[in-house]
């Protein structure tokens, strides 16, 4: 599936940019660009796309895209009929993190934002949103620019202290290495990153780590809440998504591109972590007729 980078920078002549879609259906296309997005869907039901996650979306929904995170949302079979009383209805806030300035964000006052937009850059879906909180995403169309401001920095610090977000997508699609990390993991992501499709063993990285086996499984378990075992292979299947959407090559060498040694073990780990085969994640992203 093509993507489409969006310039926005002709269209938009504010440092954030607030608008209210309502067409029959939504845009189907494949596209990322450089400022973050704030979605609240006001109608209509379907399917979301963000990186490598493909989940149904409801009305009500609020979602946190990071910058050039791929993403597109499209409806359910149904708006695509030409029945006029059907309508996808959403609001969209397009801004940069640098949109006040390049250091706002790192006042520690801030510290709560800025963490959200971080992990934001792997999309977040917030579905406990309560009526207050909608009701000043709404608000922000009619708002002027000053109040504009201000009432989304409220916005971003409510959602921020939302336990329940999800993230979206996964480490493997987005991120070269977190270099936000502390000294210790900033090596043992630039490893991994760099080595995750050759064989990687947890003494190696361990050692890396400068640490024994044992006291680095428990420290990264801690860190992750999952094992490096399990972290690695997601690694893998994110990067194997990847090529898998841009379908330029046969699952077989996806599968070894990605990391893993057989098929097999490819195929099953990639249903544990994604919950579909690589082949039916391929043809959801790749053959439209099945979107609509």
């Amino acid at each position: 599936m093509k993507l489409h980078f969006i310039d926005r920078k002709s269209s938009v002549t504010n440092s954030l940019s607030v608008t209210r879609n309502s067409y029959p259906h939504f845009l189907k296309l494949w596209h990322f660009h450089p400022e973050l997005e704030l979605v609240m869907i006001i109608k209509s039901t379907g399917t979301r796309f963000v990186g490598d996650s493909i989940e149904k979306f409801n009305e009500g929904e609020v979602v946190l895209l990071g910058k050039n995170l791929p993403h597109m949302w499209i409806n359910d079979p149904d708006y695509y009929t030409g029945n006029t009383d059907m309508i996808a209805e959403a609001i969209a806030v397009h801004f940069k993190k640098e949109f006040l300035g390049d250091t706002f964000f790192e006042v520690p006052e801030m510290l709560k934002i800025t963490n959200l937009i971080h992990k934001a850059s792997l999309g977040m879906v917030f579905t406990n949103v309560d009526n207050d909180l909608r009701a000043k995403i709404k608000s922000l169309v009619n708002l002027r620019d000053f109040e504009k401001v201000i009432t989304l920095l409220q916005i971003l610090q409510e959602l921020a202290e939302d336990t329940q977000a999800r993230i979206l997508s996964s480490n493997g699609f987005i991120k070269p290495f977190n270099q936000d990390a502390s000294q210790d993991l900033e090596k043992i992501y630039e490893y991994i990153y760099k080595n995750f499709n050759k064989p990687i063993s947890s003494r190696k990285v361990a050692e890396i780590a400068n640490m024994n086996s044992s006291a680095f499984s428990r420290f990264f378990t801690k860190i992750h809440r999952k094992s490096f075992t399990r972290y690695l292979n997601e690694i893998r299947i994110g990067y194997a998504c990847k090529m898998l959407i841009e379908g330029e090559q046969k699952i077989i060498s996806i599968c070894y591109e990605s990391g893993f040694r057989n098929v097999s073990n490819f195929n099953r780990q990639f249903k544990l972590i994604r919950g579909i085969t690589p082949n039916e994640f391929a043809k959801i992203y790749n053959n439209e007729s099945e979107l609509i």
